[in-house]
């Protein structure tokens, strides 16, 4: 791919994309004579060719043209992919990328990971895609020129990268949908002398009283899904000069946790457990390339994470009353710096410290602090189409606590990774290893009564061999790209009954094998007024339990919740101010339980259709959700919702506002 830009810092601007938008680079515009000539500025040109990693990217149009409200709803349609939801707006949204498990996916904001060191998962349900210009999920790691160390230390990474304005404007939304659901959101943003900004605020509340029936051979139960309830107001902004960005994001919420349905009592029995969280953080980065052959990146954020769990009511008769606090800060700041002695190769060196902070009200619970280390060295080459990355990456993780039986023994390794690969005409062949693994969480080690200082970390190994297919004129565009992987997991960090049916204790127990094949294919067609996109992705694993040859139970069956098939297809079709997507996703049967393995999720397809129109400053949408009423679930007896319809209306303001 080819970009030209200017000495002025104007965005970038894809040659393919105005192949896609019909101009010409050597074609006058129409309304001017063909002698006439233009003075441009000093122009640059960058070549830059496909990533090396495994990758796939939703960006622009096709992006916000999606039937969804948070990045989980979007990454769904990515191949190997697998999205544990908890039920409704309200419920937890986590990602697992390959069966490695959420805590092995590190997510990223503008470059900067997000963290959570208490569970080392993050709820995906808490970040809008109405101020993103792209997400991406590499497989191993984006392999980039200047990289933070964190970005190498997970077996999975989804980027979220921010859109920068390009004017001023304004905007408002307001929405409503199904189960008493509100939203309303307002948008500012910015572009003035070389600075440019946003700030945008959204509002939801929805009671999540959805209806659903759950049916087996042994059952049927009807019911109306209750403590399902959620409120949050999210607010974030974002400063960007050239190369210095920043980030500052606030998320408030209240919610029900409610819980798995009861067989025969659902329409009596109600979770009484609610969550409150608060999440702020605030980041800055400055990267900059000196003399095309120095490049420097700098980053640092601070976190503060509140959460409180409540289950203390009269009406709770049937778990334990709890009164739950939980405070957790985390700083960090990374440096990087990349050397291009010559134009075919590329050295990166960058050290990274993170330290955070975990405290809570629970008996016996002292507060804890863990030191987070990371150095990488890492390089990148090319030479006549051949391609090769390959990085060092040593981690150091040491906690303080003041409890008697003292801390975990400091953990430090180093881990390697490479990638090779080869360009032909259009056609790229990879082939990658990884080995990485994640340390145990705060909660693994010092959970009361549950938590064991004594774990190991979980460790993993990706074999990986991907082809892949690139080609564009003025009216096509198609990509495709297949990729066959094998896993290993050793240690797995598993939570067991070892004392007793309500005493649960960390452990390390378990070696999990997965082999499995993902493909994405893409296709754009621009004809006049009509643009046509066709987006499709297909998984195929077989992920299985390795952990103890004598059992029959259990060794080589599937991994729980873990499909063996999956698929989706997403298609877009845009006529001036109109545009439909349909998007539907298959999932194969996924056991959840080893006690009784004829007991299965059943297979699923959910069918999701969006109509967006625009006339002068308005837009509205209307989006229907599960379109054929399917009640499926992504967790055994937590029935998600069915049909749904949500309506939009929102009305912008553009560069008007110079005036």
């Amino acid at each position: 791919m080819v970009f030209f830009r200017n000495t002025l810092r104007q965005p970038v601007i894809s040659l393919c994309t105005i192949a896609f938008s019909g101009i010409c680079l050597n074609a006058a515009p129409s309304h001017e004579p063909n002698d006439s000539a233009h003075l441009l500025d000093n122009v640059e040109v960058i070549a830059n060719r496909k990533p090396l990693a495994t990758s796939q990217t939703l960006a622009g149009s096709k992006l916000q043209a999606l039937s969804s409200t948070s990045i989980a709803d979007a990454l769904k349609y990515f191949a190997g992919v697998q999205i544990k939801d908890y039920g409704g707006l309200g419920g937890l949204k986590t990602i697992n990328v390959r069966s490695l498990g959420s805590q092995h996916v590190g997510v990223y904001i503008d470059g900067i990971r997000i963290t959570n060191a208490q569970n080392g998962t993050v709820d995906l349900g808490k970040f809008s895609l109405s101020t993103l210009e792209s997400v991406s999920l590499y497989n191993a790691n984006k392999l980039d020129n200047c990289q933070s160390a964190s970005e190498y230390a997970s077996g999975a990474t989804v980027y979220m990268q921010t859109r920068r304005p390009t004017s001023d404007s304004i905007a408002v939304l307001g929405g409503i949908g199904s189960f008493h659901t509100y939203r309303g959101r307002m948008n500012l943003q910015f572009n003035r002398k070389g600075w440019s900004g946003f700030i945008d605020g959204e509002f939801l509340n929805s009671k999540g009283d959805y209806p659903f029936r759950y049916k087996s051979e042994f059952e049927d139960t009807v019911g109306r899904r209750k403590n399902s309830d959620i409120e949050y107001f999210r607010i974030e902004g974002a400063l960007f000069k050239g190369d210095f960005a920043s980030h500052l994001y606030c998320y408030v919420s209240e919610r029900g946790c409610p819980g798995g349905i009861v067989r025969r009592l659902s329409d009596k029995y109600t979770n009484v457990g609610r969550e409150w969280d608060k999440d702020i953080f605030a980041q800055v980065s400055w990267h900059h390339t000196y003399n095309h052959m120095h490049t420097v990146k700098i980053n640092a954020k601070y976190t503060h994470e509140y959460l409180r769990y409540n289950t203390n009511y009269p009406e709770n008769q049937n778990t334990a009353k709890v009164d739950n606090h939980y405070y957790q800060n985390d700083a960090f700041a990374s440096a990087a710096y990349a050397m291009r002695p010559w134009g075919w190769l590329s050295i990166n060196v960058g050290y990274d410290a993170r330290m955070s902070w975990l405290d809570a009200d629970l008996k016996r619970f002292s507060s804890v602090r863990r030191l987070d280390q990371k150095a990488v060295a890492a390089i990148m080459a090319e030479w006549r189409g051949f391609r090769l990355a390959a990085s060092a990456l040593y981690q150091h993780y040491k906690d303080h606590t003041k409890l008697k039986v003292g801390a975990a023994d400091p953990l430090q390794k180093v881990t390697p990774s490479v990638t090779i690969g080869y360009n032909w005409h259009g056609v790229s062949a990879r082939a990658w290893y990884k080995c990485i693994f994640r340390a145990p969480t705060l909660n693994d080690l010092y959970y009361t009564q549950a938590g064991n200082r004594n774990l190991k970390p979980e460790y993993t190994r990706q074999w990986d061999l991907g082809l892949e297919y690139n080609y564009f004129n003025n009216r096509w565009m198609a990509q495709a790209q297949a990729d066959v992987y094998i896993n290993h997991i050793d240690d797995r960090i598993v939570c067991l009954p070892l004392k007793g049916t309500y005493t649960w204790s960390m452990m390390n127990y378990g070696k999990t094998f997965c082999r499995g094949l993902n493909a994405t294919m893409q296709g754009q067609y621009m004809a006049g007024s009509w643009t046509l996109s066709l987006l499709t992705s297909f998984t195929l694993q077989d992920d299985l339990n390795r952990t103890n040859p004598d059992n029959e139970d259990t060794y080589n069956k599937p991994i729980c919740y873990s499909p063996k098939f999956s698929c989706g297809i997403t298609a877009i079709a845009a006529w001036r101010w109109l545009s439909l997507t349909i998007s539907e996703l298959h999932v194969g049967e996924r056991m959840w339980s080893y006690a009784d393995p004829e007991d299965v999720l059943k297979p699923y397809d959910n069918v999701d259709l969006k109509i967006t129109g625009r006339w002068r400053n308005f837009t509205a949408s209307l989006e229907i959700n599960d379109l054929f009423d399917v009640q499926y679930e992504h967790i055994q007896r937590y029935p998600l919702p069915g049909r749904a319809f949500y309506f939009t209306l929102s009305y912008s303001l553009g560069n008007k506002l110079r005036k």
